[in-house]
C-alpha cells in the first residue's frame, strides 16, 4: 500500500508515494542528517536530476535509501 505525502521542495509543491516501510526509513535518514525529510528529499531530487539515471523521484528515494542502508551495513 503506498503512502502519498505532499512537500514542498526546491520552491515547489510535490506529491511523493511510497511504502510505509519507506517513508519511515527515509525519516529515520533525514533524522541521522539533521535534516527535514522534504529537505533531504531536495538533495535526493538534485542528485537525481543532475544524474546519469533520470527517473521517477520516488525510484530515486527508494534507490537512494537502499544505496544509503547498505552502506551503513558494511
Amino acid at each position: 500500500m503506498l503512502v502519498k505525502k505532499s512537500l514542498a521542495i526546491s520552491g515547489h509543491r510535490t506529491s511523493l508515494a511510497l511504502e510505509p516501510a519507506f517513508w519511515q526509513a527515509l525519516e529515520r535518514a533525514a533524522h541521522r542528517e539533521g535534516k527535514s525529510t522534504a529537505r533531504l528529499v531536495a538533495q535526493i531530487d538534485k542528485e537525481r536530476n543532475s544524474g546519469p539515471d533520470k527517473g521517477n523521484l520516488a525510484s530515486a528515494v527508494r534507490v537512494w535509501l537502499l544505496t544509503h542502508e547498505t552502506s551503513r551495513a558494511v
